[in-house]
């Protein structure tokens, strides 16, 4: 019987161990804020001489709007933006995608997500572009 229970605890430990190795990426908003402001708002100056700010939408718009990926009225994806071929195509005019050349794309997502989420309208700290 002890060597039952010795190995239903070295299993419950080894998968205790697992589930924490395979935690989610803790996002990180200071990064998404940057990135959004030098990319997203950046773009967005330039071509439509206006800046989408994240307290533009309510937490619930962002959200809707990232799930659904479309991006220019679904002329392209929201996640092409964030893609290493973007960063590579503008690093030399853009310092936050020279910055954030070799991050995944889909830490920067999910930290542009935590920023937008946060400067919502509805967020914790509404936030314009400045």
């Amino acid at each position: 019987m002890n060597r039952k229970f010795g190995l239903a605890v070295v299993v419950v430990v080894l998968g205790a161990g697992a589930m924490s190795a395979a935690r989610a990426y803790d996002s990180d908003w200071k990064r998404g804020r940057i990135y959004y402001r030098q990319i997203c708002t950046t773009c967005h100056t330039a071509e439509l001489k206006k800046p989408i700010a994240p307290n533009d939408r309510t937490m619930a718009e962002w959200a809707s709007y990232l799930q659904a990926n479309k991006h220019n009225k679904g002329k392209d994806t929201v996640s092409s933006y964030f893609s290493k071929q973007y960063r590579d195509s503008i690093k030399a005019k853009n310092p936050a995608a020279a910055k954030y050349a070799d991050v995944p794309e889909k830490d920067l997502i999910e930290d542009v997500k935590a920023f937008v989420h946060k400067s919502a309208k509805d967020g914790d700290a509404p936030a314009g572009c400045s």
